[in-house]
């Protein structure tokens, strides 16, 4: 049973069942601040899991929760209270905090599409030199939940590539790959949050250069 239509509910199409329930369906826009987007999702949810005791739930979180900077906006306090909720009501569940995601379609403003369409429209953009992002390919959601969903349970797992980007290396790559040049400032601005990643996370990413991960996503989706 999969709730949602989006870029994460596409995803795990091919692992839809009848034991597991795939909660897709949520606020997106981490600058998000309506109150009521926010009690949308949250009623939703709780009507999944009242309605689906029996099935294992797989939620799908930020890994922004990590972020100090971050801990009052709404969105942030939102995605703790859902998570919360579950470990309190669900009896059968996975929680994935979801890093930047990158795919086909999707959130326009999330990192990597923001800057693929800033350097294809030859715009100028400011770039934070002390930033750093970790990446996640939309497919390598569907196929961590292909070769672990049935092994993890009732468990809060970080899911990225476990590696720091920093935005000079992505737009780098993307220029590449566009055949254009970026037009950008430079500001010594940025931060970054440094995550624990489990050994399933690790072992999942195995003998995969950051470099090679980085290039497979402009080939990609570029």
């Amino acid at each position: 049973m999969i709730i949602g239509n989006g870029i994460i509910a596409n995803a795990v199409k091919s692992y839809d069942a009848d034991d597991t329930v795939f909660f897709a369906s949520g606020v997106s826009n981490s600058l998000e601040t309506r109150p009521s987007e926010f009690e949308r999702e949250f009623s939703l949810l709780k009507s999944a899991i009242e309605e689906n005791k029996n099935r294992k739930l797989i939620y799908f979180s930020t890994l922004s929760i990590h972020d100090q900077s971050k801990q009052n906006s709404p969105y942030v306090l939102h995605k703790k209270a859902i998570e919360d909720y579950i470990t309190t009501f669900s009896d059968h569940f996975l929680i994935l905090r979801i890093g930047n995601i990158v795919g086909k379609g999707g959130n326009p403003n999330t990192l990597f599409n923001f800057l693929a369409a800033q350097i294809n429209s030859n715009s100028k953009f400011t770039l934070h030199l002390k930033a750093r992002r970790l990446l996640l390919d939309i497919e390598d959601i569907s196929r961590f939940l292909g070769s672990h969903c049935l092994d993890i349970q009732n468990k809060t797992i970080n899911l990225a590539f476990p590696y720091y980007y920093d935005l000079k290396e992505i737009v780098n790559a993307i220029e590449k790959k566009a055949h254009k040049k970026a037009h950008f400032s430079e500001t010594d601005e940025g931060d970054f949050y440094k995550i624990d990643f489990d050994k399933d996370i690790t072992a999942f990413f195995s003998g995969i250069q950051p470099a090679e991960y980085l290039e497979t996503l402009t080939q990609k989706y570029i």
